[in-house]
């Protein structure tokens, strides 16, 4: 199955609800106070999300794969972030876990989808048709 919108990737939908998670926990009262960490927290997460669609709008693969490689750094920056907030008792044990987890499988889900265009340098990045010769 080719992908025919960056809206079709899980990857995409993955990061999408680690964006929206990252949102709903930095509402809590514990962060009105460190709008630093809240708002970098915020921008790391969409950072996640919204590189995956950029590189898959851009013009070449290889710029697809830069893309990718900018949202799995953000995905880590925002893991070491999850760290901070949970050692200031800004997250709960289980609130951390869940962020961590799916900021982790992000990162895996990312890195699996490199591997995949780099190993595949001639085949189409996307379900567009060629054009007639």
């Amino acid at each position: 199955m080719r992908v025919e919108r960056f809206e079709d990737l899980d990857v995409w939908k993955d990061a999408r609800r680690l964006a929206n998670l990252v949102y709903d926990l930095t509402k809590k009262r514990e962060f009105t106070k460190d709008h630093g960490l809240r708002d970098q927290m915020r921008r790391a997460a969409v950072s996640v999300m919204s590189n995956i669609p950029e590189g898959f709008e851009s013009r070449t693969r290889a710029m697809f794969v830069e893309y990718l490689g900018r949202s799995k750094g953000s995905a880590g920056e925002l893991r070491a972030q999850l760290y901070l907030a949970s050692d200031q008792q800004y997250l709960t044990a289980s609130e951390f876990q869940r962020a961590y987890e799916l900021a982790q499988s992000c990162s895996r889900q990312i890195g699996g989808l490199i591997k995949y265009l780099e190993s595949r340098p001639n085949a189409p990045r996307t379900g567009r048709p060629k054009a007639a010769p």
